[in-house]
């Protein structure tokens, strides 16, 4: 590759590190940026609880690893549309009975969206993370595809991305697996090969998911049912509850119970007592906000394959729209759990499609 002026966004973490080594031994010219996102207050002590992705030790770790690569490191505050983007869609969304995926708000909105917008006007090329997903262009058309390392594969989250973003994007650790994604840090030095890493969500750390939820949400108690319209038990408000959801659900006796459906216009939750109990399964599902990487919608009815959540395996389905112009997704086999607010995200074996939000 020529010589390129890349912004590298750093986390701190591993994989972050290893790109911009890799990109530093590739001759290019870098600049790494360390973002600040929105922080929660304290529930009670005064002061503030540390967004992972952007704490004070992963700030002092970036900037470790920017003097063993050799390249200087900026901070820029993101904090006030990260709050906008993520945290308040996160809330609005539960408020509303969905389950949202703050990752995927977070790399459309904040993480690559204002990072591309920022390296424009610094007078970069391009952008660079350390997303396990690769980009390639075929002719004029890139596209976007699975990283290597399945447990780590990055794409589901990146389904919103663009012609115009994925131009600007470079995935260095895109071919490469966790494994020797370490030892390629070990070899180089960097301080922070063997740093683990965390699956919370960022801005809830130090609390649980709940607990966020119940600080900032109206919340209103309300009768467990069964679908006899039996009452079992009292919930702590629906926001609470996730279709599919076994933990948290406190009723005594025979169980265990799941979540099944929630009425949000009686407050009730009605629960079922068998994990493989057809009420907790569907053929379709209904989606929107639906943006397809090529920039062009493929001539429906569309058969390919999706993922309906995060590490879900993916699963034989066909596109179409109804009369309302509304996309509906229909699979081969009946889907456990389809939840409201989470993505669905479409491949052609490797290479990701598009996406869109499960209505």
């Amino acid at each position: 590759m020529r010589k390129k002026k890349i912004i590298v966004a750093m986390s701190g973490g591993v994989d972050s590190s290893v790109a911009a080594h890799i990109l530093k031994k590739q001759g290019h010219e870098l600049i790494g940026v360390f973002l600040h996102f929105w922080k929660d207050s304290d529930m009670g002590g005064g002061g503030r609880i540390e967004n992972k992705c952007c704490s004070l030790e992963a700030l002092m770790d970036a900037r470790r690893v920017c003097r063993k690569i050799g390249m200087p490191l900026y901070t820029t505050n993101f904090s006030e549309e990260f709050k906008e983007n993520v945290v308040d869609n996160f809330l609005s969304e539960y408020a509303r009975g969905n389950t949202p995926n703050p990752c995927v708000q977070c790399n459309r909105f904040v993480k690559l969206g204002l990072l591309i917008k920022k390296a424009r006007e610094l007078g970069f090329d391009y952008v660079a993370s350390g997303h396990y997903v690769s980009n390639e262009k075929h002719k004029e058309e890139f596209k976007l595809y699975r990283g290597k390392d399945e447990n780590k594969d990055q794409s589901y989250f990146l389904y919103t991305l663009n012609q115009e973003r994925l131009q600007r994007l470079i995935f260095p650790l895109g071919k490469y697996t966790k494994d020797k994604v370490r030892q390629m840090a070990e070899k180089a030095g960097l301080p922070v090969a063997q740093k683990s890493e965390s699956q919370e969500i960022c801005f809830i750390t130090g609390k649980s998911h709940n607990k966020f939820l119940e600080k900032y949400l109206k919340l209103k108690k309300g009768s467990i049912k069964t679908f006899d319209d039996k009452v079992r038990g009292e919930h702590k408000g629906l926001p609470l509850y996730t279709i599919g959801q076994r933990r948290g659900i406190e009723i005594g006796g025979t169980g265990p119970f799941y979540a099944c459906k929630m009425n949000y216009k009686t407050n009730t939750l009605y629960v079922v007592d068998d994990v493989d109990d057809k009420r907790l399964f569907s053929d379709n599902l209904k989606a929107k906000d639906v943006n397809w990487i090529s920039g062009i919608e493929p001539k429906l009815p569309f058969k390919c394959e999706a993922v309906i959540r995060y590490r879900h395996k993916p699963v034989a389905c066909e596109i179409l729209k109804n009369k309302r112009g509304v996309y509906e997704v229909k699979f081969n086999k009946d889907q456990r759990a389809i939840t409201p607010g989470q993505s669905v995200v479409f491949y052609n074996k490797d290479e990701v499609l598009g996406g869109g939000i499960i209505r």
